[in-house]
């Protein structure tokens, strides 16, 4: 959160775009990358990642572990979003910045195409607006990287 901020702080003038995704590797135990990334619009940008797996759980089928990334975003996303809005007064100067999507490793090609209404409900249901491949670049793209 500290390095998140700082980024921003450095250009407070600047405007930041900060987006949430995971994905998962495949198997009975699969991992879960889940990533922010905050882009400085024009500029480039960063990411954090957090890879997660569980002990003692079991993943069956692949809607199992496709619903797990998408409730990891939202819930990554709701604990950043409060502790951002927490820290928002202490700034030095107000920051100009965007956090409402959540990016989703679904797609309208491939087998997940069915699940779409299921997950944009999930993101949506959480205050979030949700994006979908080819869109979905923090899950498609960055997390996936991570698996």
């Amino acid at each position: 959160m500290g390095e998140l901020i700082g980024y921003m702080m450095q250009h407070p003038e600047k405007f930041y775009d900060i987006i949430v995704g995971c994905d998962s590797s495949s198997g009975k135990e699969p991992n879960f990358p889940v990533a922010i990334v905050i882009l400085r619009k024009g500029e480039g940008g960063r990411f954090f990642l957090k890879k997660i797996a569980y002990q003692n759980r079991k993943f069956y089928s692949w809607k199992e572990r496709v619903l797990e990334e998408v409730l990891l975003s939202c819930q990554l996303a709701l604990v950043f979003r409060e502790n951002l809005e927490k820290r928002k007064n202490n700034f030095s100067r107000p920051l100009n910045y965007q956090f409402r999507y959540i990016h989703a490793d679904i797609g309208e090609n491939g087998q997940t195409k069915d699940m779409i209404k299921e997950v944009v409900g999930l993101i949506r249901g959480n205050g979030f607006e949700p994006k979908i491949k080819p869109e979905a670049y923090v899950a498609a793209t960055v997390a996936d990287r991570y698996t």
